[in-house]
């Protein structure tokens, strides 16, 4: 298959438009409407589904539509090896995540990486837990650092950890100095939560539902950022989160980061996540494993903290 007609077909692939992939292409809408008829002529089968609205894939078109992120991925880094551009400290690595990991996870583990290959580029995109793998199956991004409850198509996960959600408050808060907390130990304090959608707000819904508990939150945002300095300023305000997310900024802010008890919030996992099939670049492979040992060296630290506490 010619790369021209993939890389036609992958941009009707993407916007859903013949008109759109010409605009992207550079080139007329009937050359595109060309190639694609021709590849459903070779593959013997519909790739796409003519719809009023655009484009939309068929199963086939899907299975291809895969072929087709990897190997013009692969055809990428073959052309920077080729010039020269494909040691660690000479590239570009694209990662994507939720927001918490934006505020200081993955900023100082980028700074720390650089500092061996000052040569090296970041781009990072701030986005939602699902867009973040969309944009990595999509190969708008090498990375996805973010939690999730379950297995996504087209993802490989490169690392995995339990990513449980822990109670947040400050440090005079009367439930900080608890080694465990329910759900019912923080009916009576005012709630902080992330609005509906996040991996967070989801499971704190079922745990509650499961055991028939009602809360009405007194503050609740989409901004992570938002509901954590709710949180530091109120002296009585309780909020969840990962601990990953909020760990370094809350030992600074002398905030208290309590475990929760309910087997529900323990459903999720974080992951770092990369295209399923895909031959990573040595830059893209060389950070991964940097960020993975850097998340199993903060676990470690927090655990050992732990353990001395109890002694």
């Amino acid at each position: 298959m010619q790369s021209t007609a993939l890389r036609y077909f992958y941009q009707v692939g993407r916007t859903g438009s013949l008109t759109a992939a010409a605009e992207r292409l550079h080139v007329a809408v009937s050359a595109v409407s060309r190639q694609i008829a021709k590849m459903e002529e070779e593959t013997g089968v519909p790739l796409f589904e003519r719809r009023a609205r655009g484009m939309v894939l068929t199963p086939a078109g899907e299975v291809l539509m895969a072929f087709a992120r990897r190997n013009l991925l692969e055809v990428e880094q073959v052309m920077a090896e080729v010039k020269g551009l494909h040691a660690v400290g000479q590239s570009v690595v694209t990662l994507a995540c939720s927001e918490g990991f934006a505020w200081d996870l993955l900023p100082n583990v980028m700074a720390h990486f650089r500092e061996q290959y000052p040569g090296m580029q970041f781009k990072l995109k701030v986005v939602g837990a699902a867009k973040a793998s969309q944009m990595v199956i999509d190969g708008e991004a090498d990375i996805s650092v973010t939690y999730s409850l379950g297995p996504v198509e087209g993802l490989n996960i490169a690392y995995r950890e339990s990513g449980p959600i822990f109670a947040l408050m400050r440090r005079d808060h009367p439930l900080a100095a608890r080694k465990l907390l329910s759900l019912n130990d923080l009916s009576p304090y005012p709630l902080a939560l992330p609005e509906q959608g996040s991996t967070v707000r989801q499971l704190f819904d079922i745990a509650c539902g499961m055991r028939g508990l009602l809360f009405a939150p007194v503050f609740t945002s989409h901004s992570l950022g938002a509901v954590y300095r709710f949180t530091a300023r109120s002296a009585d305000t309780v909020a969840l989160g990962g601990f990953l997310t909020v760990q370094e900024r809350a030992e600074e802010d002398a905030m208290a980061l309590v475990p929760m008890a309910e087997s529900e919030l323990h459903q999720r996992t974080l992951q770092v996540q990369t295209m399923a099939g895909r031959k990573l670049p040595p830059a893209v492979a060389a950070f991964i494993d940097f960020l993975v040992a850097a998340i199993r060296q903060i676990r470690t630290r927090h655990e050992l903290g732990a353990l001395q506490a109890d002694k």
